[in-house]
């Protein structure tokens, strides 16, 4: 009998080794490497199966295309992110943290797309079938015609999906669930994911269903699992929230038939998730306008401007190191800026407690919220509140100018129709500064600083006297 070889891989980053280590030189974690047979493993051979020998057709590159056809959910937000609808044929991996509302969102879109006509199964390998019927109701959906399994073997699974009409949406609640009889190792595991979402996604190509795995996300908030999936699968989805907040994100991080940059805003409630219609007017809804250190930022997410308040506070810190608290922005792009603040504007900022947040949860990842953070910071410092019906947008580079970003007409659109009438930011263009809005152009930070300073309790000509 031949005896049967092993190899060893690493349960985080699916890096395969010919010995056991402790830690991973691929990744650097700990006790991650596992060892598995190469016969079912990720080093397996196509020794096991045969192709037959038959080739593939080859066809021109300049034929004829046809539009991807598209499932609609219903829900806007959903349908917005994943560009229009689910592309048929088409494998979709939904991640996000532990009770963030994942299975709720993908619930209602299964009811709602049921309640179309749309034939539409749900296998949930964490919950058994009264569990999810026992959800449906508390969401009024229970009338829906959704099938239901509870099953983790993928082979089942696939052989379930296969008898009878084809589904045109399977919902795979979750990847980490799944084992299939050809790997030998436990669920979970790199190659059980690996190897799971491999055949779901060669069914969702040869049925032409559309089919979303749902996936675990890490304490490091990256998805579980070997990161091959992500890319064998055709978008994918983050679902981002606080507990601590109502609010809910859905972020496209890839789409192969939409954008990648889009984002849908859904608010918690008692019968599961609502859409937010306008996500700027629900996120400054509880500013606080008459206090120091409050600025407005007018964004972009993907296509959709946003309107999100920054606040900051800054104060005298009793530590020799001061301390730097950031929340839903970059902490070394707040470094960066009070660097700048420092070095070309002659404030003495650095000897503080700098405290950064984004209101409402949301996590702000463009250069353009540089001039909102200095203008709050600037207004702490000084004590001196921001004019309230005003919002700040731009980029700050290194040397202290202010430089333009782009969708600024879409940026001063949303500022007006939300009743703001006076915007700072740098070069805008001549269409642009007739947007009904007074518009205050800056090239060097050091005009915005002096403007906001000399509202403020210390005089402006001792600016680089403050502690």
């Amino acid at each position: 009998m031949a005896k049967s070889r092993s190899s060893f891989i690493c349960q985080a980053c699916g890096a395969v080794t010919s010995r056991w280590q402790g830690r991973c030189d691929a990744c650097g974690d700990w006790n991650t490497i596992v060892e598995e047979l190469t016969d079912s493993g990720v080093g397996a051979g196509p020794k096991s199966a045969k192709a037959g020998g038959k080739a593939a057709n080859l066809v021109p590159l300049s034929g004829e295309t046809e539009s991807a056809a598209r499932v609609v959910s219903g829900i806007a937000e959903l349908d917005r992110v994943t560009g229009g609808g689910f592309v048929m044929g088409s494998a979709l991996l939904f991640a996000g943290d532990p009770g963030i509302g994942k299975s709720t969102l993908l619930l209602q879109a299964a009811a709602a797309l049921a309640n179309r006509g749309k034939r539409v199964v749900y296998v949930s390998g964490e919950e058994a079938v009264a569990q999810v019927r026992l959800r449906a109701q508390r969401l009024g959906l229970s009338e829906a015609e959704v099938l239901l399994a509870a099953e983790t073997n993928v082979e089942i699974i696939l052989a379930t999906l296969e008898n009878g009409a084809p589904p045109d949406l399977v919902i795979i609640d979750s990847i980490q669930t799944l084992w299939t009889d050809r790997v030998d190792s436990a669920p979970g595991t790199v190659t059980q994911v690996r190897t799971s979402a491999q055949a779901l996604t060669r069914f969702a190509k040869k049925s032409g269903a559309a089919v979303v795995l749902v996936g675990h996300v890490t304490k490091d908030g990256q998805i579980a699992g070997p990161r091959v999936v992500e890319h064998m699968v055709d978008a994918v989805l983050y679902f981002e929230g606080d507990s601590s907040h109502t609010f809910r994100i859905l972020r496209g991080v890839k789409n192969r038939y939409g954008a990648t940059d889009e984002i849908g805003v859904f608010e918690m409630t008692a019968l599961g998730l609502a859409q937010v219609a306008n996500p700027s007017a629900l996120f400054l809804d509880q500013r606080d306008e008459g206090a120091a250190g409050s600025a407005v930022f007018a964004g972009m997410e993907g296509t959709r401007p946003l309107l999100i308040e920054i606040q900051a506070l800054v104060a005298p810190s009793p530590l020799g190191t001061p301390r730097r608290a950031v929340v839903g922005w970059d902490s070394s792009r707040l470094s960066m800026v009070l660097a700048v603040l420092e070095t070309r504007c002659g404030v003495r900022i650095g000897a503080n407690d700098i405290y950064l947040n984004v209101a409402g949860g949301l996590k702000i990842n463009e250069p353009a919220a540089d001039l909102a953070v200095a203008a709050a910071l600037i207004s702490s410092l000084t004590g001196s509140p921001l004019p309230s019906e005003s919002v700040y947008f731009g980029e700050i580079s290194l040397a202290g100018g202010i430089r333009p970003v782009v969708h600024g007409s879409l940026r001063l659109r949303e500022a007006h129709k939300l009743g703001f009438k006076s915007v700072s930011t740098g070069r805008l263009s001549a269409a642009d500064r007739n947007s009904g809005l007074e518009v205050s152009e800056f090239t060097n930070l050091a005009d915005l600083v002096g403007r906001i300073a000399a509202k403020g309790q210390k005089p402006a000509a001792k600016v680089d006297e403050w502690a």
